[in-house]
């Protein structure tokens, strides 16, 4: 199922898309399949599988620890596309890879877009790309027929929104605080209102992210965006309880997460 398949069920089903964030690799290649696959079976709409990279700025200290793991464990890009190829054997919902220039650069767009494709990729977002500089990337993603997912924050005015939405398709990406990811109490009052003049500028989804650490958060934006990424959240969750998604204090944090995405309102 493409993005815009996911997204268009949803609306019409009156729900929000979960999306839950990894780290491809942390702890290990085979545990990142393990947890797709929970994730998959119990209720994400999409999967957002993050790229390992040494200098990941954009990230707070819990990503940081879990790029951190999945480098020890030697998980290269090549091995991140096999880890899709491997989970969509047996799962169809949407993955969109997310992470870093260098890693991207270093590969190749061409090569990095035809293995993406091939391996079973749905889109892909580059984290420290900006607008002025992404047409090469966009050009490639485009050509191989992958979404390029696009962010913006607090910070991008009206007239840059326009602009950007030139290159993205999938979904827009809301970054809700500046600064670096990470689990927060409570998300600044004002983010319901630049998710709405976000969404008047557009006809993509746009989906809010960075911060989100509880369902009480979901219910609270729920009606002001068309999905929620939880990455910090989960991967401390995981890092608690061993990466043992059968665990119930994960589990039970995951699901609360799935019913506030899924509730009819």
């Amino acid at each position: 199922m493409a993005l815009k398949e996911v997204f268009d069920t949803l609306k019409r089903e009156g729900k929000k898309a979960l999306i839950p964030y990894i780290t491809g690799g942390d702890p290990t290649k085979e545990k990142t399949i393990e947890i797709m696959d929970f994730f998959a079976k119990e209720g994400a709409d999409i999967i957002e599988l993050g790229v390992p990279f040494s200098d990941p700025m954009a990230d707070g200290p819990v990503i940081q620890r879990a790029m951190e793991r999945a480098i020890k464990s030697k998980t290269t890009l090549f091995d991140i596309l096999e880890i899709v190829r491997k989970f969509k054997k047996q799962a169809k919902i949407p993955v969109v890879l997310m992470g870093y220039m260098n890693p991207f650069f270093s590969y190749g767009f061409e090569r990095l877009i035809y293995e993406a494709k091939e391996s079973g990729v749905d889109g892909i977002l580059c984290v420290d790309l900006p607008y002025e500089e992404a047409y090469p990337f966009w050009m490639c993603a485009k050509r191989g027929g992958l979404d390029f997912v696009c962010l913006v924050s607090p910070l991008t005015n009206r007239s840059r929104i326009a602009r950007i939405k030139r290159y993205a398709s999938g979904f827009i990406y809301f970054v809700s605080v500046t600064g670096v990811t990470g689990e927060r109490e409570s998300l600044p009052e004002d983010v319901k209102g630049m998710l709405i003049d976000t969404k008047n500028l557009t006809k993509l989804p746009v989906v809010l992210g960075f911060g989100i650490s509880k369902a009480e958060t979901i219910e609270e934006f729920f009606d002001f965006t068309d999905g929620f990424v939880i990455g910090s959240a989960l991967v401390r969750r995981l890092e608690e309880v061993s990466f043992d998604v059968e665990s119930k204090g994960f589990k039970d944090f995951f699901y609360a997460l799935e019913r506030a995405c899924h509730k009819k309102r």
